[in-house]
Parts: structure tokens; sequence; C-alpha cells
């Protein structure tokens, strides 16, 4: 599969546990201080960054620090329509 790394860049195609089982998709932005997102006030820092992923079967977006994730293998999908709700962040 794939190796767990802290060191992800916008468009690395990774993977993560949720509780529908392991999810995929795409990072689209590395968020280094705090946003709030979907209600929720998501703590980030330079040190500790999280990152806003794009799924791979939806348009869903997800947040998530770099040791939940696992980078893996495969040609990232290109940016779906939600593109401009990623600039609000």
């Amino acid at each position: 599969m794939g190796t767990r790394s802290t060191g992800f860049k916008i468009g690395d195609h990774v993977s993560w546990n949720s509780e529908a089982g392991r999810v995929s998709g795409v990072i689209r932005k590395k968020i280094s201080s705090s946003v709030k997102f979907k209600g929720y006030i998501v703590h980030a820092s330079k040190e500790a960054p999280q990152y806003l992923i794009e799924s791979d079967k939806t348009d869903h977006l997800a947040m998530h620090k770099g040791p939940a994730l696992r980078r893996i293998r495969g040609a990232a999908r290109p940016p779906a329509t939600s593109r401009r709700r990623l600039t609000s962040l």
C-alpha cells in the first residue's frame, strides 16, 4: 500500500481511516494556522500543519493531520468543481 509520512504537498494522493473505512483523496491545501472548517476550529501551525483533502469518489472535503495520512501511489484525479470552495480557507 503506501507509507506514512508527514512531508505532504499539494497534489499528493493520500488515504486515511474514516467511519466508513479507508478513504482516499488528493491534498488540495496545506493549512498552517487555525481556521474554521465545517463549524469547528481546526488547530494547525507551521510545525503541525493540517491538510485539506478532496475525496476521490466525491467532491467531499476533509481536514486531517499528517500522521493520520498515508501517501499512496497512483495518479491523482484533476480538481473537481469544488475548487472555488478551497479559496475561502
